[in-house]
C-alpha cells in the first residue's frame, strides 16, 4: 500500500494496514466489537471528520458519515469493514475507503448535492463472530429476528446480547428501522472482485448483476467420549470418523451439480484433547448455487448422505437480482464494462430487497479472496474511485 499512501490516494487503506493484523493466520481478523473492529470505527469517523462528514451509529451498529442533514431519498455508498478470520485487506475497507475518497473529490469541486449522501459501513457482514453474515443490513431491513440475533453465540459461548451489553450497546433496541431505511434512496457498493471473471476481459471494473442463493448450515455429529489409548477401535462410537466422511460427501454433492460451491470451514471437537475420543463434532457448512431450487436441492443431497445427529439452518439468502434502472444509470455513467455475477454474499444483495442497489465490483489479479494474498492493483483500484465518482456526480 506504500505507492497508494504516497500518491495521496486510498490513504486511508494504508492508515489502517496495521489493524486486526493476524499473526497466526496472516491477513487480517477484525470481528465485531473486538479491540481491532472498534479502531476501524474509530478510523471510519476520523476519516469522515477531516471531509466535513457528520458520523452517527445507528440501533444495529451500522455507521453513516453524513454529507449534510440526513434525509429521505439519499444516495448511500460504502460497504463494510470487518473481515473473515485471516482475510485480506481489501474485502469491505476498499468499499469504504472509494466511498469517502470519492466524495472528498467531490467536495473539492465546490459542488452542492440536490439530495442527501452518506458513506456507509454496515456491522458484521461477514458473519465471523456470530456465524450469521450480514447482520447489520439483515437487522437494518427486518430480514432476521431480533430475538435470534440476540441469542446467537460466538465460539466462547458469549451471546450477542451479552457481548453488546460488555461494550456499552443496546441489544435491546436491534431491529427492523423504518427510520433509516426511509432516508435511503439508492444504495451503491464498490466491492473487490471476489474471483477471477475481470482477469481476461480487459476491464478494471465491472457492475453486479445477481449474487448467487447461499446459506449457512450448522452440522453436529455425537458420539461416545472415551480414552484414546485404552479403547479398542472396534469399541469406537467416534463422531469424528462421520464427520471426516461427511466432508468428503460435501465435496462430492458440489461436482454432482455443476457450477455449486459446497465448504466446510470450520470443525470443532468436544472436549478437544489431543488423547481423547470426541463426544461430538460440529462443523460449518457453506452452500451456494445458482438459484433458491439448485442451493436447496444441493443442501437436501447433502442431508441425505451424511449422519449428522443434528442438521441446524443459520442463515438462508435467495438468489438477489441487481436493480435494472439503476444498473443502466451506472453504466451510462461509467461507460460499457463487462456484468458479472457474484458468487459472494453482499449488504448491497441484502438491502436490494427493499431499495434500488447496484455494485461495482475492482479486479482481482488472481481471484484470490478471503485469504491474505487477497489484492487488487493500485491502478485498478483508482479506476474503482473514478468509476464510483462518476456515478455519485451523475446521482447527486
Amino acid at each position: 500500500m506504500g505507492d497508494a499512501a504516497s500518491s495521496g490516494l486510498l490513504e486511508g487503506l494504508h492508515e489502517i494496514s496495521s489493524v486486526g493484523r493476524d499473526r497466526h493466520r496472516g491477513g487480517y481478523s477484525r470481528h465485531l466489537w473486538d479491540p481491532a473492529e472498534f479502531e476501524l470505527r474509530e478510523w471510519f469517523a476520523s476519516r469522515a471528520e477531516k471531509i466535513g462528514l457528520e458520523v452517527e451509529t445507528d440501533r444495529n451498529g451500522n455507521i453513516w458519515a453524513w454529507w449534510g442533514p440526513p434525509g429521505p431519498d439519499a444516495l448511500v455508498i460504502g460497504s463494510h469493514l470487518d473481515s473473515v478470520p485471516g482475510g485480506g485487506a481489501f474485502d469491505g475497507p476498499l468499499g469504504v475507503e472509494s466511498a469517502f475518497e470519492a466524495v472528498r473529490r467531490i467536495k473539492a469541486t465546490g459542488i452542492l448535492p440536490r439530495r442527501p449522501l452518506a458513506v456507509m459501513a454496515f456491522a458484521e457482514e461477514e458473519g465471523s463472530r456470530f456465524g450469521v453474515a450480514c447482520l447489520g443490513s439483515q437487522l437494518l431491513t427486518g430480514a432476521i429476528s431480533p430475538e435470534y440475533v440476540r441469542s446467537l453465540r460466538d465460539e466462547n459461548g458469549v451471546s450477542f446480547a451479552d457481548a453488546g451489553r460488555r461494550v456499552g450497546f443496546d441489544t435491546d433496541r436491534i431491529g427492523r428501522d423504518d427510520m433509516a431505511l426511509s432516508r435511503i434512496g439508492l444504495f451503491i457498493e464498490l466491492h473487490v472482485e471476489q474471483g477471477r471473471g475481470l482477469i481476461n476481459l480487459g476491464s478494471p471494473t465491472a457492475i453486479a448483476s445477481r449474487i448467487l442463493a447461499h446459506g449457512r448450515w450448522t452440522l453436529t455429529f455425537r458420539g461416545q467420549g472415551n480414552h484414546a489409548g485404552a479403547t479398542l477401535m472396534s469399541d469406537r462410537d467416534d463422531p469424528m470418523v462421520s464427520a471426516a466422511r461427511a466432508v468428503l460427501e460435501v465435496q462430492q454433492a458440489a461436482l454432482d451439480f455443476p457450477g455449486s460451491r459446497a465448504t466446510v470451514g470450520r470443525m470443532t471437537a468436544l472436549p478437544g484433547g489431543a488423547n481423547v475420543i470426541p463426544s461430538s463434532v460440529t462443523m460449518s457448512l457453506d452452500a451456494r448455487a445458482s438459484s433458491d431450487e439448485e442451493t436447496r436441492a444441493l443442501v437436501e443431497t447433502i442431508a441425505g448422505r451424511v449422519r449428522a445427529t443434528e442438521f441446524v439452518e443459520n442463515s438462508w439468502s435467495p438468489e438477489v437480482h441487481f436493480d435494472r434502472a439503476l444498473a443502466e444509470t451506472v453504466t451510462r455513467a461509467i461507460g460499457d464494462v463487462p456484468v458479472l455475477p457474484s458468487g459472494a454474499g453482499h449488504d448491497a444483495g441484502v438491502l436490494a430487497a427493499v431499495v434500488p442497489t447496484a455494485m461495482i465490483f475492482v479486479r482481482n489479479p488472481d481471484g484470490v479472496s478471503h485469504a491474505p494474498g487477497e489484492y487488487a492493483e493500485l491502478d485498478d483500484c483508482l479506476a474503482g474511485i473514478q468509476a464510483l465518482e462518476d456515478v455519485v456526480r451523475s446521482l447527486v
